[in-house]
């Protein structure tokens, strides 16, 4: 069985060294950041499973790294740890896309507990997830086929991943960035038309439904429109 990968995204380096030595004996991979903008290169540099992160750290705090993750990826559980209690606190981490809370300080035991729940309802949601429904088109991210009126074709590992983003975010604006560093690993000019010239392959690809558009969103990215 593959170990679980965790990002681990702490500011106090003492804790984060606790952490860290307390789950790799536990049979878990470890990758550590020190603030927001190292996670956040982390998270589309290494792809964790699931992200254990602080909320106040330099640079960027852990609440815009998670709202920027969720601006391309919904799915990889979000696990914050933090010394705020605030309701309003929690509240808002729950709204950005974090999946789970722990309030300093904690028991190691517990954080493990916690992230292997999250892990497991992730695997659940995940198979439960690989079929999208767009306009008259079925479309299985796994698979990679997309099907009209019984007739299937492949799309490439391209297309595949950028259409299951749009569906994950169907009517929302996916920003081309985080595509980009995901799916090419850098965001330059280049591979920006790239991304654009794959758009393009994918509105022919569901033009035979014409209430599904994929627009631009000038300067931000990517909308998936079914009316």
């Amino acid at each position: 069985m593959e170990k679980i990968h965790v990002l681990l995204v702490e500011d106090e380096q003492t804790l984060a060294m606790i952490i860290k030595d307390t789950l790799e004996e536990q049979e878990f991979k470890i990758t550590t950041a020190c603030d927001g903008e190292e996670g956040l290169r982390a998270f589309f540099e290494q792809k964790p499973d699931v992200v254990v992160a602080d909320v106040m750290m330099p640079h960027m705090d852990g609440f815009e790294m998670v709202r920027r993750i969720r601006q391309s990826d919904k799915v990889t559980p979000v696990l914050f740890l933090t010394a705020r209690s605030a309701i309003n606190d929690v509240v808002e981490g729950f709204e950005l896309g974090a999946n789970d809370y722990l309030k300093k300080p904690f028991g190691m035991q517990e954080l493990i507990v916690r992230i292997k729940a999250l892990m497991h309802k992730a695997f659940v949601e995940k198979e439960a997830t690989n079929s999208y429904e767009i306009g008259n088109y079925q479309f299985n991210s796994v698979t990679q086929q997309l099907c009209f009126a019984g007739n299937c074709e492949e799309l490439s590992h391209r297309e595949s991943e950028i259409l299951k983003r749009l569906c994950e975010n169907c009517n929302e604006v996916v920003n081309s960035q985080s595509i980009l560093l995901e799916l090419w690993g850098d965001d330059s000019f280049f591979n920006s038309r790239s991304l654009h010239v794959f758009i393009t392959k994918l509105r022919h690809k569901l033009a035979k439904d014409n209430r599904i558009r994929i627009v631009n969103v000038r300067g931000i990215g990517y909308k998936l429109i079914i009316v």
